[in-house]
């Protein structure tokens, strides 16, 4: 999945009579910013209005990422902030959430002594109790995996929000078991949300004036409804559950349908459940965005077998080959692992030359860092030098940055309908947009606002940005 590379400090307009301040900060992926979310939503009904200064905050809660070593090491030195803060306010609490609480559990309380209370992505529901727990004077630890939690009926608040686009998550979990990862380890098993309260939510986003959603999962295509329970218990689900079920290509189609002037995202997907199906919905529905993130982690047949992932590199160009027959104008990005074990020289030539394949809009890339508790760090050394692990990172940056230029010239000259989602960070007299390719517009503002569709000429580009001037709005308007 995307991960933001800083965390978000996110705030919501008060609540009348609440007078606890709360104050969040996320890191890592877009699924823990939906989480805060959530969060938010829980604590609001127990008094907290959320603020974006940590020194007012009773209450400071950082959701944490453990995907990879650098990630933890930046939430520890957040916690060092919220340490000196403390000190001069020492009644205010501070607990960690999220991947980073799952892994280290109980540890967490003993290696940072600033800490109150450590919760899991699951637990969110107990934190009012864990919260009285902590005015007791005690510790408070709620890190238990649940089998069927989804938060379904729980309407989260939309945080530090441009009320244009939001997130709306469709699975917990992953069933996928990569050596590499965590997310089996600290998000439990995959289990789905009802349709129904998936539509119920974009239903009131629509009538907020939202423009675009992003349906949320660590694997969205392994959605499957069929009543509740864990995907893989599936077959054990009577003959009118399996019946009745609700794969991700049909709960894309529903949405698409029932909502036709709402544009639709979603992430991420795994390539090994990628089925053509969703391609074909995607084809249909002008209002789906020509976009997917489709981590390959590596171009090398070596490397994916000893990662555990499902599908070989030929399979994987294979799937690319045939979502661009059905959708020509799709545009991909990618997550790749660098230097993980054992990779050699011939291994990272693959994923160069699976990259000139495919020609990524964006990606995702890092050098492998062992995480704790992982089959990897139990049973693969994790040898490549670090100076090697280094200059091949840079080999697939610098490529990736030739392939993102070559893309975006592909938009130059051309008329495209892009989303406006706020200014520009480098000039308040231009905004930025975004098309359904995901490819970012900065163009000058005339009389348009936020949430305003709009046609585009590009005229020229960056590796990552289109810079072009509007022509007039679009027909979704």
């Amino acid at each position: 999945m995307d991960e933001s590379k800083q965390g978000q400090a996110l705030v919501l307009e008060n609540k009348i009579g609440n007078t606890k301040k709360l104050f969040i900060e996320s890191y890592g992926c877009q699924m823990n910013m939906s989480d805060s979310e959530i969060v938010a939503s829980i604590l609001g009904e127990q008094g907290f209005n959320t603020t974006q200064n940590l020194e007012d905050a009773d209450l400071v809660l950082v959701n944490t990422c453990s995907i990879r070593e650098k990630a933890e090491q930046t939430v520890r030195k957040r916690l060092e902030k919220y340490n000196a803060v403390k000190k001069i306010n020492p009644k205010m609490k501070v607990g960690v959430l999220g991947c980073m609480a799952e892994r280290l559990k109980e540890k967490f309380l003993e290696e940072e002594k600033i800490v109150d209370l450590v919760v899991g992505p699951d637990a969110y529901r107990d934190l009012p109790n864990l919260l009285e727990e902590i005015d007791a004077g005690r510790d408070a630890v709620n890190v238990i995996l649940s089998k069927d939690e989804t938060y379904g009926d729980v309407s989260p608040v939309r945080l530090n929000t441009n009320g244009v686009s939001a997130f709306v998550s469709i699975t917990r979990g992953c069933d996928n078991m990569c050596t590499f990862c965590v997310v089996p380890f600290t998000r439990g098993r995959e289990r789905s949300r009802d349709p129904r309260s998936i539509l119920e939510e974009i239903q009131k986003l629509s009538d907020d004036n939202y423009k675009e959603i992003t349906l949320l999962g660590q694997n969205v295509d392994s959605y499957l409804w069929y009543g509740g329970g864990l995907k893989k218990d599936f077959k054990k689900a009577t003959e009118m559950e399996q019946a009745t079920a609700v794969d991700f290509a049909q709960l894309l189609d529903q949405c698409a349908t029932r909502f036709p002037k709402m544009r639709l995202r979603f992430s991420t997907s795994n390539p090994q459940d990628m089925s053509l199906d969703v391609i074909h919905v995607m084809a249909k529905h002008k209002n789906i965005c020509k976009y997917l993130h489709l981590p390959v982690q590596s171009g090398s047949n070596t490397m994916l077998k000893a990662m555990n992932r499902q599908h070989t590199r030929e399979e994987y160009m294979q799937l690319i080959d045939n979502i661009l027959k059905i959708v020509p104008e799709m545009s991909f990005s990618q997550d790749m692992i660098i230097g993980f074990c054992g990779e050699t020289e011939e291994d990272h030539q693959d994923t160069l030359s699976l990259m000139e394949h495919v020609k990524y809009d964006f990606g995702f890339m890092f050098a492998y860092s062992e995480r704790p508790g992982t089959l990897a760090a139990k049973k693969l050394p994790d040898d490549v030098p670090f100076a090697v692990k280094k200059r091949r990172l840079q080999e697939v940056i610098n490529l990736q940055l030739k392939h993102s230029l070559y893309r975006t010239q592909q938009h130059v000259g051309k008329i495209e309908e892009f989303l406006i989602e706020g200014s520009s960070k480098k000039s308040d007299l231009h905004w930025k947009a975004r098309n359904t390719q995901n490819t970012v517009v900065v163009f000058p503002k005339e009389n348009y606002k936020v949430g305003d569709f709009v046609n585009v000429k590009v005229e020229d580009c960056t590796s990552a940005t289109l810079i072009g001037t509007a022509v007039g709005y679009s027909e979704n308007n």
